[in-house]
């Protein structure tokens, strides 16, 4: 197998965490937090610089200075799956193949750690996931723009949504929400987004970066149905106000819920 990217950093403890979150949001496989540093698990053709200076962009800090070297065979996603916990939000329980679910979940997804970012453990994720728990009624058309592991496609079918579509410009991610679809004997389609035909959706999600949100907000508008709804993650508290204000000229737009630092913003389509 590829070597996986094993990238070091030093920063204090206070940045330290919050830089943790914008490392995994940007696609880092893992954190581990020790003293006077960070160390992350990249995938084994991730761009480190690339994937640092996103996450700074994001902490809204500068970037700071790292060191990265080769990890040879040994799989870093899978030998770190002890950090990986079941998550159970009102109807929705998620977890992993390994993990037991309770005898009274109604809807359960199987999400294993893996090469797309997605296993429902980072806020932003479970700000979505919330959204979808407490807003779900069934028979929604979803997009999922920016799907990782295709876990937020995955619980919308499974709390009751009729069709659901699931977009990334990564084709590792497509191709992992396809087989994580599989597992979890739901309907997904997902592909690239240039090959997503015209539609419009009831709820159209995303769960990525602030900037990138930000330049989407014209399209992930265009795709939502008049008076459906956007639920947009990936952002701290801070970038709250700036996301509503792209989304401003389509939604009536709010940052709706917080989590360790995140935001979920949002909106009705007028």
């Amino acid at each position: 197998m590829m070597p996986w990217l094993a990238v070091t950093l030093d920063l204090d403890a206070e940045a330290a965490e919050a830089f943790g979150d914008a490392l995994l949001a940007a696609g880092a496989q893992s954190v581990a937090l020790e003293p006077g540093r960070l160390s992350a698990i990249l995938q084994p053709h991730a761009d480190a610089n690339a994937l640092v200076a996103a996450a700074a962009e994001s902490a809204g800090v500068a970037t700071p200075r790292f060191s990265a070297q080769q990890l040879e065979d040994c799989d870093w996603v899978r030998a770190s799956q002890a950090q990986f916990a079941p998550l159970r939000l009102g109807r929705l329980w998620i977890g992993a193949t390994w993990h037991e679910p309770p005898p009274d979940a109604a809807a359960l997804a199987r999400i294993d750690p893996g090469i797309a970012f997605g296993t429902g453990s980072h806020p932003s994720t479970k700000l979505i996931l919330d959204f979808l728990e407490r807003t779900l009624a069934g028979g929604e058309r979803v997009l999922d723009y920016g799907c990782g592991s295709g876990i937020l496609a995955i619980a919308a079918a499974k709390l009751g949504a009729a069709s659901i579509d699931a977009v990334d410009v990564d084709a590792q991610a497509v191709e992992a929400t396809v087989m994580n679809a599989r597992l979890n004997q739901v309907e997904v389609r997902a592909l690239a987004p240039e090959s997503l035909p015209p539609a419009s959706y009831d709820l159209v999600l995303s769960n990525i970066l602030l900037q990138p949100l930000v330049l989407l907000a014209p399209l992930l508008a265009a795709r939502t149905a008049q008076a459906g709804r956007i639920a947009l993650a990936g952002i701290l508290e801070a970038q709250a106000d700036e996301l509503i204000a792209a989304c401003t000229p389509w939604f009536d737009a709010a940052a709706t819920a917080r989590d360790d630092g995140w935001a979920l913003v949002t909106g009705v389509r007028r």
